[in-house]
């Protein structure tokens, strides 16, 4: 089946965007008056956690059980995460989110040949639009045909429910589609749901096992400045390509033909 349309995850992936998130975080928490404090070593484990709130409930369960039983943590946790949602945009405005290599290259190239593009991303709705309206652009958002955000679906990644709600809107099978994922829980989630993917792998997720990945990669390359690969089969190439995805694409179905 021919390849017909990329998923990508958006922090990590498209933009190296997590640290900003971490450092939003650090800044709620001071303005909320808690003594917690997520070094890197710490937001690295809580990224297998996907959705702010969900993070924020996981690490209270874990280091502060007391607090679980309170009758308004609830509100407590949404209220934390607006104002760690503002505080990430603040960060976004001041321009300390940059576009992972290759990304605008790519995407435009895929457009021009005729393929369909879906976030499959779990920040909400409003962190997506920051990033794209501040850092990206929305000429950027705009080749997306569809916008997958963490209020899409009720499960978030490693479970495959983003990834199968942008196939039903595209209106394609997993074979004929690509995913790009930086994270091991985003690599679960488009297999799980059929999708083959390639890895990036960000500066939170470098090291880590993408078992059953594609290829993996340090991130997507320019022509100017080679990828580094680091398992599958690049043929050669040294930044990624439309005709290289392609390659790729074929290969993941292949693998699973029967013998």
């Amino acid at each position: 089946m021919e390849l017909a349309a990329l998923m990508l995850d958006v922090d990590g992936t498209i933009a190296e965007s997590e640290d900003a998130h971490r450092e939003a975080f650090n800044a709620a928490f001071k303005d909320f008056g808690v003594a917690w404090h997520w070094d890197e070593a710490i937001y690295r484990d809580l990224l297998g956690i996907s959705g702010g709130r969900e993070r924020i409930r996981h690490y209270i369960n874990r280091t502060h059980p007391e607090m679980a039983s309170r009758p308004d943590l609830y509100s407590f946790i949404e209220a934390m995460h607006r104002a760690k949602s503002q505080f990430y945009a603040e960060l976004v405005e001041d321009k300390t989110v940059k576009v992972r290599p290759g990304i605008i290259r790519l995407l435009s190239e895929a457009r021009e040949c005729g393929l369909r593009l879906a976030l499959v991303g779990s920040t909400t709705e409003e962190n997506l639009h920051t990033l794209f309206d501040k850092a990206l652009g929305n000429d950027v958002l705009s080749l997306f045909e569809v916008i997958g955000d963490g209020n899409k679906v009720p499960a978030k990644k490693p479970a495959p429910d983003i990834y199968s709600w942008a196939l039903q809107e595209l209106g394609l099978p997993a074979a004929a589609c690509l995913a790009i994922e930086d994270s091991p829980k985003g690599l679960q989630a488009s297999l799980a749901a059929g999708v083959p993917a390639i890895v990036t792998v960000s500066s939170y997720t470098e090291g880590e096992d993408f078992i059953g990945a594609t290829a993996v990669l340090s991130d997507l390359g320019e022509p100017d400045k080679p990828f580094e690969l680091i398992s599958g089969d690049a043929h050669g190439a040294r930044h990624v390509t439309v005709d290289l995805l392609r390659q790729w694409s074929e290969e993941a179905q292949a693998t699973k033909l029967p013998t």
